[in-house]
């Protein structure tokens, strides 16, 4: 079985590609205009680097079974129209993981925040159980080498299922695909406004994403989330509604936020409906320290007495909704510490003129707060200009300081002591080159 992929560089695309490449009697290659580490690491030590950059056509010939296509490629890519040209089979990245699994129990984890965690709950507990399953998660795991797991074995599929498009030929949602048994919604907070250009349509998404659950499935919500709650009141009769709240065990875990204690009783409804005991999960889940980049410690150091005195933590959030969360728990964590809060606006949405009011508030817990955009970024992505004066007010706390200079965000952060202090880095990018857990560990050790 001889397989291609147009776009091999993205952090899902890679790591399906080296799940694919283990599969016996596989045989993979792949393509893409830029690729940069960890995927370009990866794929050379699997020996899956593509020996040059960019699109050939001359690579896509007759005798490849499947083509997978990523979102990153466009739809007048050379080697997609090659592709066509022959009459390939052409998969997107998510209808490709349904083909392999669709004879597999599926669990599905969406919504707006929280996804990620909830299916690396899921899988930590699988794994310290010994249950098998194949798999696919936005984030690193312990005890899991790849974000992405395919096999001929496993009796259970666990999806991360995001609402953003499939492919440059197919509009949908990626989630669209998976048809769940066990399906998953943490919460609807509006996002990807470039593709949801309405709150109405966002939340429709997600009652499409909900109306796919496989008859007699299982629609695990967010009780409190008033939109999850209207689309539990539309579901057909056979499917098992089960609205949550937050954690009801009694045993101590090491992760903490009220988001997380959400996320944590989600994933134990869901193992609960493939014959998990409640008990079993949280004693397996006490030892969960989180997802890679989802509240990840970088260093910490206590006083005399044992009493956390610096501490650092690293944290993808830069929507809205993950934003509050993430700086409501770290400073309901440490209520004695001053919180050093610093986001970086870096996706489409955050970057747009008209979502920038959705950020009100949501740093209103840090006592010091900065917010980082590179208005390089928004010449690139083509956007109406912002400015710094026009983020703070969007923010609308007098603890906010924008910066649009990298260097001078570092530089402010550099004179701060950080004795008795939290310091919270969040950002899907790197605030334009910057080793965060280098850099949290340079503040904190001064």
């Amino acid at each position: 079985m001889r397989i291609h992929f147009i776009a091999i560089g993205g952090a899902a695309m890679h790591n399906l590609a080296l799940a694919v490449a283990s599969k016996k009697g596989y045989v993979v290659t792949g393509s893409d205009d830029e690729i940069f580490d960890p995927a370009r690491t990866h794929l050379a030590e699997a020996g899956l680097l593509p020996e040059r950059i960019g699109w050939d056509p001359e690579r896509i010939t007759p005798d490849i079974d499947a083509i997978i296509l990523g979102m990153h490629a466009r739809q007048d890519n050379p080697e997609l129209l090659r592709a066509k040209e022959l009459g390939l089979k052409i998969y997107s990245f998510p209808e490709y993981l349904y083909e392999q699994t669709k004879d597999k129990i599926r669990i599905v984890v969406g919504g707006s925040h929280g996804k990620s965690t909830t299916t690396s709950m899921i899988l930590y507990v699988l794994n310290k159980l010994g249950i098998e399953a194949d798999y696919m998660v936005g984030a690193q795991i312990e005890g899991f080498e790849r974000m992405v797991r395919l096999s001929d074995t496993a009796k259970y599929a666990v999806f991360e299922g995001d609402e953003y498009l499939t492919s440059p030929l197919d509009r949908r949602s990626k989630f669209l695909w998976y048809h769940p048994h066990v399906a998953i919604l943490t919460g609807i907070a509006w996002d990807h406004i470039n593709v949801f250009p309405t709150f109405d349509g966002y939340v429709d998404t997600f009652r499409q994403f909900v109306h796919s659950i496989e008859p007699k499935g299982a629609y695990i919500y967010y009780a409190k989330d008033e939109h999850l709650s209207s689309i539990a009141s539309e579901v057909e009769e056979q499917i098992k509604c089960l609205p949550y709240e937050g954690y009801r065990g009694d045993v101590a875990m090491q992760v903490f936020g009220q988001h997380n204690m959400q996320n944590l009783e989600a994933a134990c409804l869901a193992c609960q409906q493939i014959g998990i005991k409640a008990e079993d999960f949280y004693q397996a889940i006490s030892t969960f320290q989180g997802a890679g980049n989802r509240l990840e410690k970088i260093c910490e150091t206590n006083d005399s007495a044992g009493n956390v005195e610096r501490v650092a933590y690293k944290d993808f959030a830069h929507s809205p909704s993950k934003l509050k969360a993430t700086v409501n728990a770290v400073k309901e964590r440490y209520p004695s510490l001053r919180l050093v809060a610093c986001m970086e606006l870096h996706t489409f949405s955050s970057l747009m003129a008209s979502f920038l009011p959705q950020y009100k508030d949501c740093m209103a817990a840090a006592d010091i707060a900065y917010v980082y955009f590179n208005p390089k970024v928004i010449e690139h992505k083509r956007l109406t200009p912002i400015d710094a004066e026009e983020v703070r007010q969007a923010f609308g706390t007098e603890n906010v300081v924008v910066f649009t200079d990298s260097l001078e965000l570092q530089k402010t952060l550099r004179s701060l002591d950080y004795a008795n202090s939290a310091l919270l880095m969040m950002t899907s990018g790197t605030f334009d080159g910057i080793d965060i857990p280098a850099f949290a560990k340079e503040l904190l050790t001064k």
